[in-house]
């Protein structure tokens, strides 16, 4: 992001009316590699063109603050991958982990990763240090530290089925899993912020705390994130594509003050579960209207999303989720025009 786009995100979140409303969107492998035109194998092996994939989407979109910006990532075996998780990487297929945690028994010997040395972890930063002056160059600054959250991490290196039923059935066990992934997390944001210092914001992503109640959330999610975000940084950003109306509520509580949902809520229901303490990133839906939909359809929606607005305060125009696969340039310019010819009025 720039200087520009990082102070007016900054205003966003304070409550400050922007005209026309802002546009962000998340992009990382499962849209960038593709509508670069290359295999996403390629954009996780090599640098120059991971840098010039990033390089593309800002200056075709200069007015769309994408978030969290030139994410240096492996998809979802970043950090399982620092566990030991053995990690498949198809030529053009999104990665997968494979889990290490075989039962219950063994949590107690997983051991905590280093993120200096574990893992993708390095590769992860390296490529970063080595594209830093480049990003500079563009105007742009590295300005989240990023990772998936405990209970995502926890469901990679168990199973999903595997990681909930210990959470219902043996609390403790889960318990001490989730402390050894916030410790390791706490950590790993630790040496992103320490080796990039424009670094001011932080971004988790975990849509397992939507397959979860609220009793369960307060057990198992609370005290987790609340630990995870105590951090002094400006931006406190949450992914959760999920259901979010058990969690929702509690965001102000955790810290976060910048939240990309799912689109099977609205946004003025957000803000009313939230009490208008988060500054929200969404919603239209993203495969079947924004990647799959006519120029007409993302039209539509997005004239939809802003005249259903109750309040345009703290609002960040987005898809719900990040952006899909698929989403070609013509749809996400009809989407940045639309929001500009009726919300600058």
């Amino acid at each position: 992001m720039t200087d520009q786009q990082w102070e007016i995100l900054k205003k966003i979140i304070n409550g400050n009316s922007i005209s026309p409303l802002p546009v962000g969107f998340i992009i990382d492998s499962p849209w960038l590699p593709n509508w670069f035109g290359i295999r996403i194998l390629d954009y996780f092996t090599n640098d120059e063109l991971w840098l010039r994939a990033n390089l593309k989407a800002i200056e075709q979109f200069p007015d769309v603050m994408f978030l969290p910006g030139f994410w240096s990532e492996y998809g979802m075996c970043t950090e399982p991958s620092a566990f030991g998780a053995r990690t498949i990487f198809p030529e053009n297929e999104f990665p997968h982990a494979q889990k290490v945690i075989e039962s219950a028994d063994d949590i107690s010997s997983l051991p905590t990763p280093n993120p200096k040395t574990d893992g993708l972890l390095p590769f992860m930063l390296n490529r970063l240090k080595i594209a830093r002056p480049k990003i500079e160059d563009s105007g742009h600054s590295i300005r989240f530290a990023v990772a998936r959250g405990p209970l995502n991490i926890a469901s990679y290196l168990m199973g999903m089925t595997e990681f909930l039923t210990v959470m219902m059935l043996q609390p403790e066990i889960a318990d001490n899993l989730l402390k050894k992934i916030t410790s390791f997390l706490k950590d790993w944001l630790h040496l992103q912020m320490e080796t990039f210092p424009t670094i001011d914001g932080m971004f988790i992503l975990d849509d397992i705390i939507g397959f979860i109640g609220e009793n369960e959330f307060r057990s198992f999610g609370l005290p987790y994130f609340k630990e995870i975000y105590d951090v002094d940084v400006s931006i406190k950003f949450l992914h959760n594509d999920a259901a979010c109306r058990v969690s929702a509520p509690y965001l102000p509580e955790i810290g976060v003050n910048l939240f990309n949902m799912g689109f099977d809520i609205s946004l003025n229901e957000l803000k009313a579960l939230t009490q208008n303490k988060v500054t929200l990133v969404g919603n239209i839906p993203p495969r079947d209207v924004l990647a799959s939909g006519t120029l007409a359809d993302v039209k539509t929606a997005t004239e939809g999303l802003i005249n259903s607005l109750h309040d345009k305060s703290r609002i960040i125009l987005s898809c719900g989720g990040g952006m899909p696969p698929g989403v070609t340039s013509e749809n996400l310019r009809e989407f940045v025009k639309t929001v500009k010819n009726i919300s600058g009025k």
